[in-house]
């Protein structure tokens, strides 16, 4: 594998035509409600929150998305990974595994913040293709204060698991915090390292939850690796033309629920339109 002429990473298979089918792809986010041990939990009974879930898992299966991937969103604050409790764990691991059995789609899992262990643990658990790492390599300053790469410390436990099947989705730049840590690095080294650290996607994002990301700064991503691309927050039916033209996926949720804000319910006539012109894009791609 290469990128300006340089190696990078030894080569692999694409991690989206592996696990889904396909070489581009829109992914649904399941934002959880508060689960046990997280600020806003109060006493809800479980079987509520994973049929909270479930519905939302329909919904964006009916309305044609290629994969979804289950996130703890309703645990603000988050915790940093170290303070991640195995309440959260076993709760995100029943819930992913009713997710999974609930439809046919491949499923991933993001426990936030930065959970990349928990996060294996619980698709190793549930039959889960891939997790979500928002800060891979490096370092930021995160809301929830520095948080440093996990790549070393997940992938030794991956390969204890004897699961490295999982894929990686790392982002770059990851939204909700500085990167002055590494603010004399250019975003085309941050992305390499990303790679070099054996992640098998790369995420591009805006600002925050539901804030797009800059098409200039996708491209300066994609320029920079041979991974596939994906795009990870503030997707819309007005930008998805422009952001597919670059990247080979997107992971969504905020644009496709009933009033564009992540903690409401997912309308299923959204993800149709969505996915109706997804496919379009895509089929003009290919040339069918």
């Amino acid at each position: 594998m290469t990128t300006h002429g340089h190696a990078v990473y030894r080569t692999k298979a694409h991690a989206l035509e592996a696990l889904f089918g396909k070489r581009q792809v829109a992914i649904g986010v399941i934002h959880a409600r508060p689960l046990p041990g997280s600020p806003q939990y109060d006493g809800e009974d479980l079987e509520e929150i994973y049929a909270y879930s479930l519905r939302e898992a329909e919904r964006y299966a009916r309305g044609g998305v290629d994969g979804l991937i289950v996130e703890n969103h309703g645990d603000i604050p988050f915790a940093k990974p170290g303070d991640i409790g195995p309440e959260t764990i076993a709760t995100m691991a029943v819930m992913t595994d009713r997710v999974r059995r609930h439809v046919s789609l491949p499923v991933g899992i993001n426990v936030l913040a930065n959970g990349a262990v928990p996060a294996i643990a619980v698709a190793a658990a549930t039959g889960g293709v891939f997790v979500r790492v928002n800060q891979w390599a490096n370092a930021y300053v995160a809301n929830e204060g520095i948080i440093e790469g996990e790549a070393a410390r997940a992938t030794r436990y991956r390969a204890w698991l004897r699961a490295r099947s999982i894929r990686i989705f790392a982002d770059v730049h990851v939204k909700h915090g500085s990167h002055a840590i590494v603010g004399d690095r250019s975003l085309a080294e941050l992305t390499r390292d990303v790679e070099f650290f054996d992640a098998d996607v790369v995420i591009a994002t805006g600002q925050r939850t539901g804030d797009a990301a800059q098409v200039d700064e996708v491209s300066a991503i994609r320029e920079s690796t041979q991974l596939p691309l994906v795009i990870g927050s503030g997707v819309t039916d007005d930008n998805v033309g422009d952001l597919l033209q670059v990247a080979d996926g997107v992971i969504i949720g905020s644009s496709l629920k009933e009033d564009g804000v992540w903690w409401t319910p997912v309308s299923e006539a959204k993800v149709t339109r969505f996915m109706e012109k997804v496919n379009r894009l895509r089929n003009g791609r290919t040339g069918r």
